[in-house]
């Protein structure tokens, strides 16, 4: 006699237990899906930044490990400021050309990215922060409580004031834990 397969009960309390996508994959072996979940949506990436200006770079030259990031209140135009994430995110790249598009081919240079940005967490070996969306079932609740998202802070967009001008703000470098 065979045994009986396990019920479909067991069956989910065995999916129940298996760890979450982003314990299992490592960033190179995640699916798009799974790479668009990691975004927590939190804004972070949106806001403008100043590099200190250096003698020995052009103007526009790409951030450097070590070099100082200073996050300022201005947002992105295309930024929903009142309920986070992107109003046009499909086609920002025709309204925005140097809108930050990650991919695991930048993940040597994600140090520009804000300190509890998952991608660049995950590629340091830590944990998700624990306010992240994937860990409250999908709710930024959490993350706004923990004033992780921009949407819990007074920012202005980049139609309304220049990057420069704006206030350099220091919660982005924080990760909330």
């Amino acid at each position: 006699m065979r045994k009986a397969s396990n019920s479909p009960q067991q069956q989910h309390q065995g999916l129940a237990t298996q760890e979450p996508f982003w314990q299992r994959l490592a960033l190179t072996e995640m699916n798009a899906e799974q790479w668009e979940a990691l975004c927590d949506g939190c804004g972070k990436c949106c806001l403008h930044k100043l590099l200190d200006e250096r003698d020995d770079l052009p103007a526009d030259a790409p951030m450097e490990l070590g070099e100082d990031l200073h996050y300022t209140n201005v947002a992105c135009q295309l930024l929903d400021l009142k309920n986070g994430g992107c109003s046009n995110y499909a086609n920002r790249h025709q309204y925005v050309p140097d809108c930050v598009q990650l991919s695991v081919g930048d993940l040597g240079a994600i140090h520009f990215m804000p300190p509890s940005c998952a991608y660049r967490r995950l590629y340091e070996g830590k944990g998700l922060p624990n306010w992240h969306p994937l860990l409250h079932n999908g709710s930024r609740v959490p993350m706004e409580t923990a004033g992780m998202a921009v949407t819990s802070h007074s920012c202005v967009h980049d139609t309304q004031l220049a990057p420069e001008d704006g206030l350099i703000v220091r919660w982005p470098l924080f990760s909330g834990e």
